[in-house]
């Protein structure tokens, strides 16, 4: 668990590495915000008293994410590579161990280059910049996710996010316990449960996390309907509403792209493994 002036300096630093490198970093605030006591899944670095280097554990079923920052003072010194290393005995579970780089950070890609990993995928972050609202489409109902959701929300990870059941079941039993549950949202059409969506807040932004319907009601036009729908809902509160997609996705990003969302940011993706 991280104390509260933790992550103040995480934050802080965070920002003059993304000021000085001109990137936008990946830490998953809501995970860091929510650690739990017993788990080891952040690892800082300091130098009289300041903290010059983080690196930070994101699980999501059987792949663990990893990333982190050295303040600019300190890069070359091998200050990432002591992290990293001692990451090592939590990341040994792991069937995927991916290491997120922001796609423009130099610095990054170099310390990339000094270890044995592959390129996997990337990731676009895309920021909703619509001119009119979406209108209010009667046909779909964003509900509120209740206790008894859970079955489906597990179902929906393991047929569209590739989660083994057992993984979905500890994933979704975590954010629940985490008090994420207020997050999600069911897509019902004609009283039917045919999806899910996560819709996450920090301060004035807002993020969409999982977004997913039952393959037998995909192609009918309620995913569209689901997003234009969310976005309705948080531009309307006077949120900026951001998601993210694979470019490889191209039936997701022809989607977002025709819903009113530009490209923002590009993460890339390297798996490694121990």
């Amino acid at each position: 668990m991280l104390a509260i002036e933790q992550l103040k300096e995480i934050k802080a630093l965070q920002q003059v590495v993304e000021r000085y490198d001109s990137i936008d970093l990946k830490l998953n605030w809501d995970m860091l915000e929510n650690r739990k006591e017993e788990e080891q899944t952040d690892f800082l670095s300091y130098d009289s008293g300041q903290l010059v280097g983080f690196l930070g554990l994101y699980s999501f079923g059987s792949k663990i994410e990893v990333c982190g920052m050295v303040h600019p003072d300190y890069r070359r010194k091998g200050t990432f590579g002591r992290l990293f290393q001692n990451s090592h005995p939590a990341l040994e579970k792991a069937r995927h161990i991916l290491l997120n780089v922001p796609a423009n950070s130099e610095s990054g890609k170099l310390w990339l280059d000094s270890i044995t990993c592959t390129y996997e995928e990337s990731e676009y972050m895309m920021k909703w910049e619509g001119k009119e609202l979406p209108d209010l489409d009667e046909s779909i109902c964003l509900r509120p996710s209740f206790k008894e959701d859970i079955e489906m929300k597990i179902k929906l990870d393991v047929v569209c996010f590739d989660f083994q059941a057992e993984e979905a079941k500890m994933y979704n039993d975590r954010l629940e316990k985490d008090g994420f549950q207020k997050e999600f949202f069911m897509i019902e059409v004609e009283d039917n449960t045919v999806g899910k969506i996560r819709i996450h807040h920090e301060k004035e932004r807002s993020e969409i996390y999982g977004f997913a319907v039952l393959p037998e009601f995909q192609g009918k036009g309620y995913g569209g309907k689901a997003l234009r729908e969310a976005v309705r809902m948080e531009a309307q509160r006077g949120q900026s509403v951001y998601l993210e997609v694979q470019p490889e996705n191209e039936k997701a990003l022809s989607l977002y792209t025709s819903t009113g969302f530009i490209k923002e940011s590009q993460q890339d993706y390297y798996l490694y493994s121990i």
